[in-house]
């Protein structure tokens, strides 16, 4: 079967499993993980038999065979590199919070993006929540959604930590771009706990026609969209009604490709992003870009 080639630029976890999530794909073929130091990463991709470089973005793109990038850098990292990789005709996929191209849930937007060069991913908290929020809005009109994200302390790794302010600025906006609410708020809470919580995201939502049996079906109906590309994502507590207030739990539960199950945060982006790149490589195959 023909497949897309891909690079990745960022070996550390969310690049490295990436790296793994790739190889398991129908559609996409790993070709070159790109760092900017001699990194476990870049040793590890390197050992695993793909081309490795420490020239970051300017390796990736001045490879003509690598038609789709993961950018798994930073905000600021992926302002430098953005302009680069558009230049060099490439696919971006933005893990980070830069938000340089338009913001992606593939279950809530994605067949409404035609043509686009660089999608971004939201954030790990978005990727969990902006689809209980979207169904919330369809079914009922939200004035206001406001969502918490817990997730374990130790798969927030230093991007993670550096992005804090990114991460709620960016799901708020996603949460009123995608999720339709009016107005949004985005909290992040990194739990210590041991043994490692899994990803659990709380939804609030105050809508206009609050009608229990269209929330819960839009709401179980979303649920098993982002399933078909997330196994590991789960509805822990159906929506709750207080008058028009909605309350939804959701937890993640990651695949175990390359990080721990309980960084779930980690593996909803990474599974989000190969659904898109998926969708724009079978496009690129049957010659529809």
């Amino acid at each position: 079967m023909d497949r897309i080639k891909v690079g990745i630029i960022g070996p550390g976890n969310i690049g490295t499993d990436l790296m793994y999530k790739v190889i398991k794909s129908r559609h996409l073929e790993m070709k070159l993980m790109a760092g900017i130091i001699e990194s476990e990463g870049i040793k590890r991709a390197a050992n695993m038999g793909f081309e490795t470089s420490i020239k970051g973005v300017d390796a990736v793109a001045a490879d003509p065979e690598i038609r789709i990038v993961f950018d798994a850098t930073s905000a600021k990292a992926h302002l430098h590199n953005a302009p680069i990789l558009k230049a060099a005709g490439k696919v971006v996929l933005d893990m980070t919070p830069a938000a340089v191209g338009p913001y992606v849930v593939p279950c809530c937007n994605l067949d409404k993006l035609q043509d686009v060069d660089n999608f971004n991913m939201v954030t790990c908290g978005g990727q969990a929540t902006i689809p209980i929020a979207w169904a919330i809005n369809q079914a009922a009109d939200s004035e206001y959604t406001e969502i918490v994200a817990a997730l374990s302390s130790k798969s927030a790794g230093p991007g993670t930590r550096a992005n804090i302010d990114e991460f709620t600025q960016t799901t708020k906006k996603a949460l009123e771009v995608i999720g339709g609410a009016d107005r949004a708020k985005a909290i992040i809470v990194l739990n210590p706990a041991e043994p490692p919580i899994m990803m659990t995201n709380t939804i609030y939502s105050l809508v206009r026609h609050p009608d229990e049996a269209k929330i819960v079906a839009a709401v179980e109906d979303i649920v098993k969209k982002v399933q078909a590309y997330v196994p590991g994502y789960k509805l822990r507590v159906p929506p709750v009604m207080d008058g028009n207030k909605v309350t939804v739990i959701v937890q993640v539960e990651g695949a175990g490709d390359f990080l721990p199950k309980y960084s779930g945060n980690l593996d909803i982006i990474n599974q989000a992003a190969v659904a898109v790149a998926e969708t724009v490589a079978q496009k690129m195959l049957e010659g529809r870009r």
